[in-house]
């Protein structure tokens, strides 16, 4: 496994960096830019002036006329008029969004600030990504831990009393609650519990957005622990539906396999309790594929299950920052959490397949090639 194990970190960087180039390539020819977005508010203030200065005129023509207009970014004037901006200012726009070089060094210079985990700051917050993932990372940890803690504490009994029972009618009942699980998106969810719990149509016993209610800084210690709960119950219960009926099939489905092998059916023969047969020989086999995949499905509902989520009940977690970075075009935004995010992902993958060792030993990586 030591071998498996060095090959595996050996791989990570090259991964990485096929990540980031098919990324970094795509958004090369992606339409729209930060500097096309600066542009265009300018272009934007352009309009309004002009529509001003025509107005007062009093019926003259509307024909674009020079306007003076002060940027933000550069601090120097530029002036417009039927030729459009100025080169000088777009050059300026450029630089300091560092377009100015020519893309193959720009994702040369990204990388070796990357390799130094320096993601630099982001356009247009004027705060460093590093301090940005912080701040924003305790509203999806707290998603994430409490949907994935909720999931396996349900998923996994149910699971094992369905394979157990399988056929009677509380299989049959829960195995329909599963069917709607997988049916219904995540944020399709979350839209219904809006409607129905939060205001939206009926019943308005929860908040609608955000993790606490203000103004509650001073209150007691159980008082705040209740008010979390209670905005996290919507949005958590979202996020519980889809991976509650993946798991209880897997769960399921893992023992059913088992418990039809013929080493079962030897203990069985020799007299043994079913409790033992069951979680002394069935149990640690059959949660062989749930215990490995623990890493990657943690990982999987904080940086990607709650986008939508988040978006939906406003919580200013990783995933709405994520989506604000990409329609703002916030370059240094999108690729520091993806590369971190890559990085993560790739290291738990690692520990995953370590974690099926720790599980069973008979497994061994080590006869693999990569």
């Amino acid at each position: 496994m030591i071998a498996y194990t060095l090959r595996r970190l050996m791989l990570i960087p090259l991964t990485l960096f096929g990540i980031m180039l098919v990324n970094f390539a795509v958004v090369q020819f992606a339409p729209g830019g930060p500097v096309e977005l600066m542009l265009a508010k300018v272009e934007g203030t352009h309009v309004e002036a002009t529509a001003r200065v025509s107005g007062a005129a009093g019926g003259e023509s509307a024909a674009p006329r020079a306007v003076k207009v002060q940027s933000g970014q550069s601090g120097q004037g530029a002036y417009r008029g039927a030729q459009g901006l100025d080169p000088a200012f777009v050059k300026e726009i450029e630089r300091q969004f560092g377009f100015d070089k020519p893309a193959h060094e720009r994702f040369v210079q990204m990388l070796g600030q990357y390799a130094r985990f320096d993601f630099g700051k982001s356009f247009y917050r004027d705060v460093s990504v590093v301090g940005l993932v912080i701040e924003k990372m305790p509203v999806s940890v707290s998603l994430g831990l409490w949907s994935t803690l909720i999931i396996y504490l349900v998923s996994i009994p149910l699971g094992i009393y369905k394979a157990r029972h399988d056929g009677s009618r509380l299989d049959i009942a829960s195995s329909w609650a599963v069917i709607v699980g997988y049916a219904v998106p995540g944020f399709l969810f979350a839209i219904l519990l809006i409607v129905v719990f939060a205001g939206g149509k009926y019943f308005a016993w929860f908040p609608l957005r955000g993790l606490t209610t203000p103004g509650l800084d001073g209150a007691s210690f159980l008082t705040r622990a209740a008010d979390y709960l209670w905005h996290l119950a919507l949005p958590v219960t979202a996020l519980v539906v889809g991976g509650f009926a993946s798991l209880t099939m897997l769960t399921k489905n893992s023992f059913l396999e088992e418990i039809n092998k013929q080493y079962v059916i030897t203990a069985r023969a020799k007299g043994l309790a079913e409790n033992r047969v069951l979680y002394g020989h069935v149990f640690r086999n059959a949660m062989l594929l749930i215990v490995a995949g623990f890493p990657r499905a943690l990982v999987g509902i904080l940086f990607t299950g709650s986008v939508l989520v988040e978006i939906i009940f406003s919580l200013d977690g990783i995933g709405l920052l994520g989506f604000e970075a990409v329609s703002n075009r916030d370059y240094p935004v999108m690729f520091g959490t993806l590369y971190a995010f890559s990085l993560l992902g790739l290291v738990l993958n690692l520990v995953s397949d370590l974690t099926y060792h720790w599980v069973d030993p008979r497994i061994d990586f080590s006869g693999r090639g990569g």
